[in-house]
This record gives C-alpha cells, structure tokens and sequence, in this order.
C-alpha cells in the first residue's frame, strides 16, 4: 500500500486512541496528525505518536494502564491489541501467535516490542 502511513500512541494521554493500537493516518503534518478512528478524523500531536509506513502484522503487547477501567481484572497486567480490527484481548503464557476474536485473523505475537508509552 504505497503512500499510506499508520499511528500509535507513545504517551500515556487519555485520548479516545486505545494504548497499543495502529490507525491510519489520513494527513500528516509537522505538528498535527490526522488519524482515522472509527471513520472520522481525529486531530493528535505528532510528538506523542510512533510512524511507520508499512501496515502492522503483529499483536502489541500493552502493559495494562493504571485507570484502565473496561478491562476485566481477570486478564492481569497486560493484554494483546490486534494489528488489523484493535480489539484487545487477554493473553495466557507466552504464546508465539494468537487468533483474534473479532477479526478471526491469526498474527504473530511480537513479544521484543511491547507497548510502553512515554519510553
């Protein structure tokens, strides 16, 4: 997908992105990235936000925020945000893949690259 660019979140900000998640940009700017969520728009500091140029084909590995309020306690410390629908999902052991229950599309875990904003 030439010319396509995705976004995550580097800083712990509540901001309607989820921890861990890749969306598309729709317009880059030097100071102001537009990302598409949920099919509209949404406007975010450049400087908070990790780039890439090739479409994500892992699942994340987020460490679970401390005001983290819709995540059952049962899933622990951390939890698995799918590359291609953003659902998260818990995670048991250390799996080298996984499925994802949303989506039914099944994707390497890259555990060397795990989720932890603000580093």
């Amino acid at each position: 997908m030439p010319g396509m660019q995705w976004a995550r979140l580097q800083a712990n900000l509540n901001v309607r992105l989820r921890r861990g998640a890749w969306y598309r940009i729709r317009q880059l700017g030097p100071l102001q990235v537009v990302l598409e969520v949920r099919g509209q728009g949404l406007q975010v500091p450049a400087a908070f936000l990790q780039i890439i140029e090739t479409p994500p084909r892992r699942w994340t590995v987020v460490a679970r925020p401390d005001d983290a309020k819709r995540l059952p306690p049962s899933w622990g410390d951390r939890y698995a945000v799918c590359p291609s629908c953003r659902e998260r999902q818990p995670l048991e052991g250390h799996p080298a893949a996984m499925r994802c229950n949303r989506c039914r599309n099944s994707f390497e875990i890259d555990w060397r690259e795990s989720y932890e904003p603000g580093l």
